[in-house]
């Protein structure tokens, strides 16, 4: 029984991680002091609001991509020892995905510099979608390649 919760040890840590996102340590403002000197340094030639537009576009991208990787994570704890894709599992992985969304916004809405917002649930529900394609699309094609494998070995 112990040996199943280990497959839940990846989501835990990547929902940690995303808590520590939700700091005021990587509020807008924060990470504009980084990412603005460095997309300038990358582009002297655009305007501030353009460097303002990319900055905002790469944290949304942060978080199309974070909340993909939990979703990855936590579709491999509702898995567990089982092997493929079930439908039922990736529905599980996206209301647990998108439930943690929420909380996570919710928490924000308490944090010094950060605030709350449903099209970032959105964004966070549109890269957990899109990571549970990539685990469809990932396990269709491994279960494919499974099935030439085996029926090599049984032509020959």
């Amino acid at each position: 029984m112990a040996k199943r919760y280990t497959y839940w040890i990846p989501a835990i840590f990547v929902a940690a991680l995303i808590s520590t996102f939700s700091t005021h340590y990587f509020s807008s403002e924060e990470t504009s002091r980084i990412l603005t000197p460095f997309l300038h340094w990358i582009f002297p030639g655009a305007s501030t609001h353009t460097l303002s537009r990319m900055h905002t576009a790469i944290r949304k991208l942060a978080h199309v991509t974070e909340f993909g990787v939990f979703s990855i994570a936590v579709f491999h704890g509702v898995r567990g020892e089982r092997y493929g894709w079930r439908w039922q599992w990736a529905l599980i992985t996206l209301i647990i995905a998108v439930s943690y969304s929420g909380l996570d916004e919710w928490h924000q809405s308490f944090v010094p510099m950060r605030e709350a917002r449903f099209r970032d649930v959105l964004i966070d529900a549109t890269g957990a979608l899109l990571a549970q394609v990539f685990v469809w699309g990932y396990a269709k094609f491994h279960r494919n390649s499974a099935k030439a494998v085996e029926f090599q070995k049984t032509s020959t």
